[in-house]
């Protein structure tokens, strides 16, 4: 999309500024898997860590920003996409902030991660594959949502509509 009239503002307290006053990097820690992964409990156990070592963090959660800035999206593959891509750009500010931003999101399509990763500067995004098999992720289903998805009343349910595919772990070295 073009944009005309409108103009990037630069602020005059930069990122490198807000990191120094917070005396940590501000970065962008990307939490992916199947619904049931544990990617939210994770992210809110490093975020509790984190914050007793005296960060400052936020995490985005799947659930919640469908309730408030996702929430005219369904989950077809290009609502899908265009959650993801509101996400990174709310994760990127929350970043800019100097803030920890973590994202507990299924976020299934590759092509969306990377397009979130090539908004921020090199090695700033981390992902995080919560790896947990389909029969586990049943098995822990808290909110009954697998078994709405195998009755039928839930259409193109990650993890039976396709299979999430991502790759590593890498370490967190923030502080």
């Amino acid at each position: 999309m073009s944009i005309k009239n409108i103009i990037y503002c630069n602020a005059t307290i930069t990122r490198k500024s807000r990191n120094q006053l917070n005396s940590h990097k501000s970065v962008v820690i990307w939490f992916t898997g199947l619904s049931g992964s544990g990617k939210s409990t994770l992210a809110h156990s490093v975020e509790e860590e984190l914050y007793t070592l005296g960060c400052r963090t936020y995490v985005l959660d799947g659930d919640n920003v469908r309730h408030g800035l996702s929430s005219n999206l369904t989950f077809s593959d290009d609502d899908r996409k265009e959650n993801i891509r509101r996400i990174g750009e709310a994760a990127n500010l929350m970043m800019e902030a100097g803030i920890i931003a973590m994202t507990a999101f299924i976020s299934p399509f590759k092509e969306d991660r990377n397009l979130v990763r090539q908004l921020l500067p090199q090695g700033d995004f981390i992902e995080i594959y919560c790896k947990a098999s389909l029969e586990a992720c049943e098995f822990r289903d808290v909110k009954g949502l697998y078994k709405r998805a195998r009755a039928g009343e839930i259409k193109n349910y990650t993890g039976f509509a396709k299979q999430v595919v991502c790759s590593f772990i890498k370490k967190l070295k923030l502080i």
